[in-house]
């Protein structure tokens, strides 16, 4: 029997001092949360703050984990979502992120388009403390629980 193969995807709402939320804008899906996959044996906070890094420039702490999302339509992907705070760096795009911006809280899904990435943060933003778990399918997108 072949064992099943997710990809494991870490993905973070970033808060700094005025309570900002960093977005970044991807060249086709728009502005979302910095997120990325997790390599092969590497740890979820390691990849966590390596991809904030690559795409934003900055660094995080306090990372804590708020939900887990599992994608059960091909290619089926388990996607950590954090919350942390600012540590430090300048905001630095990159090829994947040619914007890096830091958004008022209250304007945030008035920017997010895509409806995987909006569903993601409403669900950080009600974050109470506990982890939660959703489960979603696309074609077409569809949240399941």
């Amino acid at each position: 029997m072949q064992q099943p193969k997710h990809v494991l995807v870490v993905s973070c709402l970033i808060r700094n001092d005025q309570e900002e939320i960093l977005l970044v804008r991807h060249h086709i899906r728009g502005w979302e949360l910095p997120q990325g996959r997790v390599e092969e044996r590497e740890a979820l906070v390691y990849a966590l703050s390596r991809e904030v890094l690559e795409e934003t420039g900055v660094t995080i702490c306090n990372p804590k984990p708020a939900v887990v999302w599992s994608k059960v339509s091909e290619p089926s992907s388990l996607i950590f979502c954090f919350t942390a705070r600012y540590s430090s760096g300048e905001l630095t795009p990159s090829e994947e992120t040619p914007e890096v911006e830091w958004c008022a809280a209250d304007s945030v899904l008035q920017r997010v388009s895509h409806p995987v990435n909006r569903d993601r943060i409403i669900a950080l933003l009600k974050h109470n403390g506990s982890v939660q778990m959703r489960s979603y399918a696309t074609g077409p997108y569809r949240v399941l629980s």
